[in-house]
């Protein structure tokens, strides 16, 4: 019959909590903040030659007080939080998250944008004989803008109506070249601007588990 010692024993639990303890104190040293993605593009909608102003209220996230602070871990999931508009300024798209298409900020401001329509929340402007949906993007026109992913200081027209390529070209033009100056810029109403120190004693706390 084999015995054990406690001696043994005792020896064998010390090992396994010594190395539990220096993998979990590497794991404290080492971390590192999860990287944070918050950068800027510009964009501007054109309706029969009319620019859009996204006057509505709704159309823009206000400050993170109202938005984020009542309950971050709750509101991660919104679309908002991803990317939006803010501050009322209506040509600045804030993106905060990877993997965002143009797709996904109109559908936050209630339209919807495919290679033939256009449709805002109350009226849907389609291709036809007469007037036809364009989108340039980055001085380019492109057939469709809802699956490509926004790019860092990207510059994008939604242009419908009868307007001709010098129309369109001059449509384009008027957009403002102002998502550099808005990466190097506070932003106040971000989410991500109000989290924790990522490098706190309870950020690698939490990191460990």
């Amino acid at each position: 019959m084999i015995t054990i010692s406690k001696r043994l024993i005792v020896t064998g639990v010390t090992g396994v909590l010594v190395g539990a303890a220096t993998i979990l104190g590497i794991r404290f040293v080492t971390y590192q903040p999860p990287e944070e993605t918050h950068y800027h593009a510009n964009m501007a909608v054109y309706i029969n030659g009319q620019r859009e102003e996204f006057k509505a209220v709704d159309y823009y996230e206000e400050t993170a007080a109202t938005f984020c602070s009542i309950n971050e871990s709750a509101s991660e999931n919104k679309p908002m939080t991803r990317t939006h508009m803010h501050g009322n300024v209506n040509d600045v798209v804030h993106v905060e998250d990877k993997l965002v298409t143009w797709g996904n900020f109109f559908t936050v401001l209630g339209w919807n944008v495919g290679p033939q329509y256009v449709a805002t929340r109350d009226a849907i402007y389609q291709s036809n004989e007469t007037s036809k949906v364009t989108y340039m993007l980055n001085g380019k026109k492109v057939d469709d803008i809802a699956n490509r992913v926004i790019g860092d200081q990207d510059k994008l027209l939604v242009s419908y109506g009868d307007q001709s390529t010098s129309d369109i070209q001059s449509e384009y033009d008027k957009i403002k070249n102002n998502a550099k100056e808005a990466n190097e810029s506070d932003d106040p109403a971000s989410c991500g601007s109000h989290h924790e120190d990522d490098t706190s004693l309870s950020a690698r706390l939490k990191h460990l588990f």
